[in-house]
């Protein structure tokens, strides 16, 4: 395998970043991971718009979207599969130790894993841990994914596959590394932006094709202890011509 490392391929064993960046010393920084499916990746303009948001939110310099191509280009054709995950990780780069950031320049990596296709179904669980709507973070995706690890591992010691976050005010927000559809009466239904859910790719495009509005959510009807409130997410509509 190789892998995409600050300007070239290196292979997976020589494939390396500081022990001080700040990535990893402090979770600074942001990622995408791409469909990519015989050589090709899904929707890989949006990826790279939200990476850049969440860059800026964050604080950091904007990628080189030319270089991050690029990177995925040269990663896809050096390990060709039918079927796999493009992650394209940008972080705040070598810094002191602490929550300062460094002058060094940002780090890019970008590496392709083999990905197994979904199930039709599957089974999740609710945990009792909730996403902070109002936090510094909120919206961005970040490289600080230890909620996502317990909250999965939770999911995986009760046989499910994923798991569900509520919000502070007991509505319900995201999975690990989905975002939620509800589907009642033959309309789709989605915790807005406001409750906190990360702007996915696929929410996005869902809701361009049912000319769906982002609406407020209502204040919280839940008991300690309940199941975060579904009533009512924002309305998705009715996707013509297409099965939810």
């Amino acid at each position: 395998m190789q892998i995409w490392v600050n300007g070239g391929l290196r292979e997976a064993g020589a494939a390396r970043v500081s022990a001080l960046d700040h990535g990893l010393t402090v979770g600074d920084g942001v990622f995408e991971t791409v469909k990519a499916a015989e050589g090709r990746l899904f929707a890989l303009t949006r990826h790279l718009d939200r990476l850049t948001r969440s860059a800026r939110g964050l604080g950091l310099p904007d990628p080189d979207l030319d270089e991050v191509r690029l990177a995925c280009a040269a990663v896809l054709e050096a390990n060709p599969m039918p079927l796999g995950r493009l992650r394209i990780t940008y972080t705040g780069g070598l810094s002191p130790l602490g929550s300062e950031r460094g002058d060094d320049s940002p780090t890019l990596v970008v590496a392709l894993g083999e990905s197994a296709r979904r199930p039709d179904t599957t089974a999740v669980i609710t945990v009792p841990w909730t996403r902070n709507e109002r936090s510094a973070v909120t919206g961005l995706k970040t490289t600080s994914y230890a909620e996502n690890v317990l909250a999965l591992a939770r999911a995986h010691e009760q046989g499910a596959s994923e798991a569900l976050f509520g919000n502070t005010m007991g509505q319900l927000c995201e999975g690990t590394g989905s975002n939620v559809f509800v589907v009642l009466d033959g309309e789709i239904f989605t915790p807005p932006l406001v409750s906190g859910c990360l702007a996915g790719i696929t929410r996005a495009l869902t809701v361009e094709w049912t000319g769906a509005q982002e609406t407020d959510l209502p204040r919280p009807r839940t008991r300690r202890g309940d199941i975060p409130d579904l009533h009512p997410p924002r309305r998705a509509g009715r996707p013509p011509g297409r099965r939810p």
